[in-house]
């Protein structure tokens, strides 16, 4: 179960489409939550890496080690 607070004007949207279409408003919040969750979580992600990359908590890799490692040739 999940509630969520959404502005006015979206809750608007979103409403309207539910009655144009004969589906509910949380089939259009779940929609939507499923199309953009990988996503976010590939944002987040990057946003942490490179916070730990930025703080010398992890290091980078350079490209042509990554190439060698996996036997492409450059």
């Amino acid at each position: 179960m999940l509630g969520i607070r959404l502005p006015a004007e979206t809750e608007q949207r979103l409403a309207a489409l539910a009655k144009a279409t004969g589906r509910t408003k949380s089939y259009y919040a779940r929609e939507a939550i499923e199309a953009h969750l990988d996503d976010l979580e590939d944002i987040y992600l990057a946003e942490k890496r490179l916070a730990e990359i930025r703080t010398g908590h992890r290091r980078t890799v350079p490209l042509e080690e990554v190439m060698k490692r996996h036997g492409v040739e450059g």
